[in-house]
């Protein structure tokens, strides 16, 4: 896998990552002292009620947010210590992402979408990589399409791609079929595990779907701030019974 080095046994560490936003009455501890390694080549899950805390440890292991206390490691590198500039390059480099909401650039064809992370860098596509790909995720004739001309399901394949086309060190998928139809969701679902299976692709999701859960490698439960349970990969019946034991619903 293109950024991950051999001999490492995790492509994302955390250790004791903590994150307090406000202060006195207004305080509140959206992460309290959460630890984790993310393996390479697996599909995890993060699952957790509102408020749980997921989508906080999300955004700072993907160095969107810093930790009030904690360290993250991408790769090997600090990523909590690194200014502006270079956490930039190193995002550019090593993560990719997949949101509810796309976040395609409405001027931009589906191509010119899905080669933005490319063309930001400077670089060319593999284009053997670039046509598999492309046919993987089913946009081989809807690459000339604006995203207004393309439907909810198709735009989520164009993000997906676009996180895929660097081979980035990992992926985080935040809720990628929140803002989707059952069908369609299924089918995204489908296209995030086919990643892992086929290029070997990192990634971490947060949901809510114990569907899209049962699919993960790996499934992490959060509350208040904690994991408070981990597994391996399980069936959808598992996660809602651990979900119902834990009070997370």
């Amino acid at each position: 896998m293109e950024g991950y080095s051999e001999g490492t046994t995790s492509v994302v560490r955390a250790e004791d990552l903590v994150r307090v936003y406000g202060a006195g009455d207004t305080e509140v501890r959206a992460l309290r002292g959460v630890s984790v390694d993310i393996a390479p080549g697996q599909l995890t899950a993060v699952m957790g009620p509102s408020g749980s805390g997921k989508s906080t440890l999300m955004h700072i292991l993907a160095g969107l947010d810093k930790p009030t206390t904690g360290s993250v490691k991408i790769d090997g590198t600090d990523i909590t210590t690194l200014g502006d500039d270079a956490l930039t390059r190193l995002r550019r480099k090593h993560i990719g992402f997949i949101f509810q909401f796309f976040n395609l650039l409405p001027m931009l064809t589906a191509r010119d979408n899905v080669l933005l992370p490319l063309s930001i860098a400077g670089q060319k596509p593999d284009e053997e990589y670039f046509t598999d790909l492309i046919d993987r995720v089913g946009l081989a004739d809807r690459l000339t399409h604006r995203p207004a001309e393309l439907s909810g399901g198709q735009q989520q394949r164009v993000a997906i791609a676009r996180a895929l086309v660097s081979r980035p060190t990992v992926i985080f998928a935040d809720e990628p079929t929140g803002n989707l139809d059952s069908r369609t969701s299924g089918e995204i679902l489908e296209l995030i595990r086919a990643s892992v299976d086929k290029y070997g692709q990192t990634t971490v999701m947060v949901t809510h779907d114990a569907k899209a859960a049962a699919m993960a490698d790996r499934v992490l439960f959060l509350a208040d701030g904690e994991i408070v349970k981990e597994t391996g990969k399980t069936s959808q019946h598992e996660i809602l019974r651990i979900i119902d034991t834990l009070d997370l619903s």
